[in-house]
Parts: structure tokens; sequence; C-alpha cells
């Protein structure tokens, strides 16, 4: 394999693993510890396969082709093959000479679509290679670009000028308010997606080569992944593109300014429609002048034609494509999605992958691809993430506030079958918020729930007792998705919602003010609920996305209701008032969704850093989405630091003698806290740098360090540790996590009384994933209890209910006990990971809970920790342990 280094041993072993995976075709679970150069192996394993895949291809097309070209293809089939012997037959009772013709013209058609697919490949390579050796044509490109952005000013200037002072015959409405009406919806029927580029354009319709789909959980780690193919020797001659969400790549200003995700969606796909029908509004004009509609100046064929040879020409990463996207006035966002087919590596997040409705809409095609997904460890949580949808009494108030206020200012401009369809829309409304215990003409904060409490539904049973069963909301569903019918309420409101708008006259006033009060009281409701004070910018956009247009959210609600009978259920949460209480929708069975992946992809490769345990991944998701235990292909591999360079321990009681047993009743017990604060005093007192600990709760971590702020403990940990706590906002982390690192560095230098820091983080929060605390930032971890998860949440307890009944029993173990000690361990798994992050690092593990011990539970640690853990009954002879080395990583759990 080609390496830009000596290669690991392991990594070695990893990539001649992945390769054979992908030559045979199967399903692998990967797992290689963060620090072994995971990214690099998957990268020179997979496009070496990929490489020496292509090159068997172009020899058998070359073996093919060579008959032809020789003259040899049409050679007679041999008299033996001919009509005149009919003693001759086929294996299926035909004729050996019409087999022969038969086996004949289909080598010609292969023949034919081996040529074509050689010319169009030769095509793209001319013209690739066009791009890379002259320089002069991106001048003369950018130049063409400068006049026509001037023409079309002038043009525009023209058009404004001889356009002043005419009325609308229409209408008394603005041309901001026309934008707001729904077009005329004339079919239920899907319709072929309009491609946006053109009718000439021949160029795109080349077929999909051989590819490989990474996949990685967030933006950053999807740009530094690119990072590391830009380093690798595959870096010059890899085809590769990067995708990303409208929000990451549009670089239109105007859509940018909206912030929230679904907004950018419908404002980006109302502009795509406006540019469609401006060519037939054009043609239509007459007597009656039509309203310019705004066009996305971004949305150029012929800029995103060169936008798409650019990232085939060169690896880019997502800010050098939004960065090549604003020089070249071309999209980003449908410049790389064009980008796919003569693409061999396609880099995207994998809730893109995972959702087909996005991934269809993206134009990703996994028919024989190979699809990798990397931090995949909470990949059957984020399928279930996906494909779950939530919305709450308010939400569902104020969006059928707001689109009966919408259908009674337009009725009159509104064709038939939208009206149709906005008031099921409002039936839908009005019988959701029912189920609630409430009524839509009230309001929601002042309407008290008589039967509080949490109710599970099969899905039937909801659209059965709430009266919906009648109404196909699979058409309801292509309705909302085709009207654009959220954008043009949110424009709505936009316009008259707020308080502060004023509203253009006193008619208008009368017919919007109840909308206006509603929203305000809305507002009011929610300040006086919130008990901090008001969030950074982001979280404000949120509220006011959520308070604004709730349709964009009962959207999902209504398309998660679409899911089969036996794979879902809906959670009626009452709690108080009406705009308290919500209904959620709970995927059940993530492999439903996973099914079609794994199904038409050559290879599937799972990887990560913590997979352990994997039986999650062979139960609940391959083995349910149907693949054949056969193809399921399992490595992991040890770490690549020397065995004295980690020190694991299980520590089964503290320094007075308690038992470690951090269950739900025995946590509370104020030794317990006392017990868990004397081994922290210990730790501080002879591990250098960094020592983090965590808690399984935000709840038990606060009241811990109460309990050690009133008994003094804080104050003897401060000696040797400055004490810094994990925020609950994420938009503090980072500051959190500077501050800390300069402290143990600071604290190092200094050489004085205090050695570091501690930080009190929480397991499954903003610590315990993606937080590298490398060397001396984290020469201790620790873990204060056993993160089992809340087994009275009722979403937990339908689940577990529901592997009982779907799944067999393990070892004598029922699945749903399994799957409680699976959601801890990988919590575990991914906490205690955080420290050992390259080869030359060091650090300590100590688990302070005496069930780690347990078979059930110590097998499923990582293999590289588990055949290095020693068990450790008393704490002396673990402090012992603990002080012949220079680190100590302590979870107390």
């Amino acid at each position: 394999f080609p390496f830009p280094y000596t290669p690991y041993l392991i990594q070695e072993q990893f990539m001649a693993a992945l390769y054979g995976a992908l030559e045979a075709g199967r399903v692998g679970i990967f797992e290689s510890p963060t620090g072994t150069g995971k990214s690099l192996s998957l990268i020179c394993g997979a496009l070496a396969w990929l490489r020496d895949f292509e090159q068997k291809k172009q020899e058998e097309e070359a073996r093919l082709l060579a008959p032809e070209e020789s003259g040899q293809e049409g050679k007679e089939c041999p008299a033996s093959a001919g009509p005149g012997h009919p003693q001759s037959q086929g294996t299926a009772g035909e004729p050996d000479w019409v087999t022969a013709f038969v086996q004949k013209k289909e080598e010609r058609d292969l023949v034919d679509r081996l040529k074509e697919e050689q010319i169009r490949r030769k095509k793209r390579e001319d013209r690739l290679e066009k791009i890379r050796s002259n320089v002069q044509l991106k001048y003369a490109a950018k130049r063409k670009r400068s006049e026509e952005d001037e023409t079309k000013r002038l043009l525009q200037l023209s058009k404004e000028v001889l356009s002043e002072g005419a009325g609308d015959a229409l209408e008394q409405l603005d041309h901001n308010e026309e934008e707001l009406i729904l077009a005329e919806y004339e079919s239920d029927e899907e319709k072929k997606v309009v491609s946006g580029l053109g009718e000439d354009d021949d160029d795109l319709e080349e077929e999909h080569v051989t590819k490989i789909y990474y996949c990685s959980r967030t933006h950053s780690q999807l740009s530094q992944f690119v990072r590391e193919v830009q380093k690798s020797p595959f870096g010059k001659d890899t085809r590769l593109v990067s995708l990303g969400s409208r929000q990451n790549l549009c670089v239109n200003e105007e859509v940018r300014r909206l912030g929230a995700l679904q907004l950018i969606n419908d404002r980006c796909m109302e502009m795509q429609k406006n540019k469609h029908e401006k060519k037939s509004d054009e043609e239509n004009e007459g007597k009656k002048r039509r309203v310019s509609r705004t066009i996305c100046p971004f949305y150029s064929y012929e800029q995103m034609q060169f936008l798409r040879d650019e990232v085939l020409v060169e690896v880019k990463d997502i800010e050098q494509l939004v960065a090549l996207g604003r020089e070249t006035k071309a999209c980003p966002y449908y410049g790389s999605r064009y980008a796919i087919p003569a693409a061999q590596l396609v880099v995207l997040p994998y809730q893109m992958l995972l959702h087909e409705p996005t991934r269809n809409a993206a134009g990703i095609k996994l028919k024989d691809q190979v699809v990798i997904i990397d931090e995949a460890h909470n990949l059957i949580d984020t399928i279930t993430c996906i494909h779950s949808a939530e919305v709450s009494g308010s939400q569902l108030c104020c969006a059928h506030s707001q689109l009966l206020q919408y259908m009674e200012r337009y009725r009159k401009r509104l064709k038939a079958k939208n009206l149709m369809y906005i008031k099921q829309i409002l039936y839908l409304l009005e019988q959701f918020v029912a189920m609630l215990g409430g009524n839509v003409n009230q309001n929601p904060s002042c309407q008290a729930v008589s039967q509080t409490g949490t109710v599970l539904k099969s899905i039937n049973d909801f659209l059965f007792q709430s009266h919906i069963d009648n109404i196909n909301l699979f058409k309801v569903q292509r309705y909302c998705e085709k009207s654009l019918i959220s954008r043009k309420l949110f424009g709505f409101v936009e316009r008259y919602g707020s308080p502060a708008s004023a509203v253009k006259s006193s008619k208008e006033n009368e017919k919007l003010s109840g909308l206006q009060n509603f929203l305000l009281t809305l507002q009011q409701g929610a300040d006086k609920e919130a008990d901090t004070p008001q969030g950074p910018v982001m979280e404000a956009e949120h509220d006011q996305v959520r308070a604004a247009s709730p349709l964009m959210q009962i959207e999902g609600f209504l398309s998660a209701l679409t899911n089969a009978n036996q794979d879902g259920r809906v959670i009626i949460n009452r709690q108080g008032t009406v705009g308290q209480s919500s209904l959620k929708f709970l995927l059940l069975n993530p492999a439903v969704h996973f099914a079609k992946v794994v199904e038409e992809c050559r290879a599937v490769i799972i990887a990560g850093g913590t997979m352990q345990p994997v039986a999650d991944f062979r139960e609940q998701l391959l083995s349910c989405a149907g693949v054949d235990p056969g193809r399921v292909v399992e490595f992991s591999c040890g770490h690549v630091i020397p065995p004295e360079n980690i020190l694991p321990i299980i520590l089964c009681s503290g320094p007075s003698n308690q038992q470690l047993e951090f269950t739900y009743l025995t946590r509370n017990m104020p030794q317990m806290m006392d017990e868990t604060g004397r081994i922290l005093c210990n730790l501080c007192n002879v591990v250098p740098g960094g020592v983090v600990c965590f808690f399984p709760s935000y709840e038990y971590e606060k009241q811990v360090y109460a309990h050690w702020e009133k008994a003094g403990l804080l104050t003897r940990l401060a000696v040797k540790k400055k004490i810094f706590q994990e925020p609950k906002k994420a938009n503090q982390v980072e500051q959190v996590l500077v501050e800390y690192a300069k402290c143990i560095k600071r604290c190092s230098q200094a050489g004085g009384q205090m050695t570091g820091a501690l930080l009190l983080s929480v397991v499954g929060g903003k610590m315990s994933e993606g937080i590298n605390f490398s060397d001396d930032l984290g020469r201790c971890v620790i873990m204060v209890g056993m993160p089992y998860p809340n087994i009275k949440s009722p979403e937990l307890q339908e689940k577990m209910t529901w592997l009982d009944k779907t799944m067999p029993r393990a070892a004598g173990q029922a699945p749903s006990r399994v799957l409680i000690e699976n959601l801890c361990m990988k919590a575990v798994n991914q906490s205690i990971g955080r420290a050992i992050r390259h080869q030359k690092d060091f650090a300590s593990i100590l688990l302070l809970d005496h069930r780690y011990a347990r078979p059930a539970i110590f097998n499923k640690l990582p293999q590289w920790i588990r055949e290095r853990t020693q068990v450790k009954p008393a704490f002396g002879a673990a402090f012992a342990e603990l002080r012949k080395v220079r680190t100590c990583v302590l979870c107390a759990a």
C-alpha cells in the first residue's frame, strides 16, 4: 500500500483487512483506537483497492474490445452451431446456433456500451487535463463572468426604469407579498425532479464511476479527513468531492442570513423554482404585468459546470469549496453535486447518506458502490434520531393560527387544490392538539391538561384515535414538499407576525391582530418559563424559527407517521399545559432504514476508534437489515503505545474501605460522595498535569460538587489542581477548554505547589466525545458512576420491550438487559478513550466500581484496554501501582 511514511504493523493489518473486505463485498466492523492513524489507513487501504479495481476493469475492457479492433468480430459461428445442424441443442433446449446468436448480441451490446464509456471517460479526462495545464482558461472564464455581471446589472436597471410607475392589474399586492402566494398545485402524482442545469447538458449524463462514499459525523471531521487525503500519496490524482448542507455551502448572503437550515433549504428551493418559472412567465406575458421573482445569481449552469471541473481537478475541503464558489460566482452546493458522477471519493456527513430522501435529492446512487462510515460508534442512535420527530402543543397551535390567517387573507388568490390541502393540514393540527387534551382556538399556555402523564401508542392506534386515518398522509407530505407551503407561511409571518411590524392599513390590522397577539403571548409565556437568561445568538435564532415557522417541524412529524406500524411508536406526553405537552415519534427499528444501504452497496465498512461492544451492530442493525452473518467481518487492533504507557485499574473500594458501587440507591449517600472525594484528593497529589473526571449526569455532578464544597473537599483539591466544570452551553465549551489548557501549561512551567487542573465532566456531554485530552491535558481521566441510561424513560422502556419481543436471547440474557449494558459501556469506552491520542502519549485508567470486574461488563471494554487492566480490591494496592508511573487516568464508575 502506498503510504506517506513507514506504517505501523497494525496499520498494515488494517489496510490488508479493509482491502480484503472491499474485494469480497463484505460488511465490515473495523475498530482502530484513536491515535493509531485510522484515517490514513482508511484512505490508503480503500484508494489502493479502488486503483486496482479500476485497473482490472480497464484491462477487462481492453480484452473485450481487442477482438473487434483486430477485425475478428465479423467471423461467423462454426458450422456445427449453424441452423443446418438441428441435432446440436443448447442446455435450455434451444439449438446451439440460437444460443450463440444471443450470446454474440450480448457481447456486441457490451462492446458498444464499453465504447461509449471510453468516449465519455476520455472526454472528461481531456477536459480536466486542459483545466490543469491551462491557467489562462481560468482568467478567461473570470473575465467573462465580470462582463456578464455588468450586462445583467444594466439590463435590470433598464427594466426598473421601464416598469416605474406601472400598476398591478391583478390585485393591490406589492412585489414582496406576491411571492407569498402558493403556486397552483396541479397533480398529486410524483413528477420528475428538475435538474436545474438546462436541457442541453449531455456532459453530466455520464455513468457514475465506481466510487467510495466516506461519511463522518461533523463537517470539521470531514475537513480533517480531506486534509489527510491531500497529504496522502493519492492526494494529487484522486477526484474527490466534499458534500455538505446548504447551511455550510451556500454563498448567497441573503439566504445565509436566514440562519436556520430549514429556512435556507426552503428559500433556496423557491429561488430555483422562480428560475424555472421565469421562462414560461416571459412567454405568457401579455396585458398583465408579471411580478419578477427573486432568482439566485449563483445558480448559473455555466458557472456551476466550471466549478464542478475545478472540484474534480484538485482535492478541496468544504472551506476551499466555499471560497471557490465565491470566486467563480457559482453555487458550491449544486456545483459539488454535479461532480458526484465522475468523482472517485465522495466525502459527506452521514446524516446525508443515511436519510433516503436527502440521498436521492443529492443524486447519490449507492448501487455497487462502497460506503465507509467513520466515527460510527453512535450509528444506531444517529439513524433513530434522523427518523424521529417531536412537536410541542405550542408549535401545533401556532402553526394552526398562522395557516388559518394565511388562508383567510389569500383565499381568493388560492386555487381549489391548495385550499383543499390547507384545510386538511388545519384538520390534522386540530386533531393533534385534541390528542394533547386541548383546543387550537385557545392559548396553549393557558390551557391546563386534566390528565398528565406519558402514553405510548402504535402508529395505527394513534391515527385511528385522532380520527385522521381517512387522510392520505403520503399525499399531504408530498404537497408540503412540492408547494413549499412552510416557506410561504414563514414569509407571511415574517411580514406580519412580529408585534413590532408596521401593518399597512387598519383593515389589515384587524385581520392580523389575532395572529400578532397570539405570537406575542407565546413569546411572553416562553420568557416566563425560561429559568435562565437569554442564550447565545444561535439559541435566539432557534427560538425565533420555532416561534415563526413551526410548520417546518410539523412536516417532519407527518413524514414520520408514514413509517410501517411495527417500526415505531407515537409518544403522547401531556405536561401541565397544552403548550408544554408534546407528540413524539420514536423509531424502534433503525435497521429498516439501513437495509437499503447494505443491499445496494458492493461493500459497507463501519469504522470507529471505539466500536465495542459490537453486538448491537450485528443484531440490531445488520441482522435486522437482513445481512447474511457470513457477509459480516470484524477487525479490531491494539494500540501503538508501549504496554507500560497505560495503566487501567478496576478499583473495588476506596481509602476507607468503602465498597464502590454507584447505583441509583447508593451513589447519593454522603459516605459514597466523601469516598470519591478522598480518592480524587489522593490522585491529585501524585498526578501531574490534567485530570478529567467524568460523572454519569449533570445533576449528579452538581450534587457531588455541592457536597464537596460543604465538606471542604474542594478546598483540599484546589491546593493541587485548579477546578473547572463542563458548561451545559455548547458556545462556552471552547472557552473552558482554553482556560483549562492554559492553567496546565502555566503550572508545568512555574513548578509551584499547584501541579495542573481538574476538569469535572459528564458522560455523553460536550467533553466525552470529539475532544482530545492528549499529553498533559489528560494524564488522568475519572468517571464517577457507571453511566447507565435512565431505565424509567418511556422511550427506553418501549425500546426494551420491542427488543425482547423481536430479538433472540443471547447467552441466557434478555436483549433488553444487553441493551442497557451496551449503552453504558459505549459511553464509558468513549470517555476513557479521550486520553491516549498518539504513539508517545501515556495515561492510566481507574474504573471505580466493583461491577466492572463482572465478565459481562469487563468483556465489553476495548481489547487493547482490557488486556492490560488490573483488578484491585483495595485502594492501597491500586495507589501503589499508580505511584510507579507518572500518570493516572481515573474512571470512577
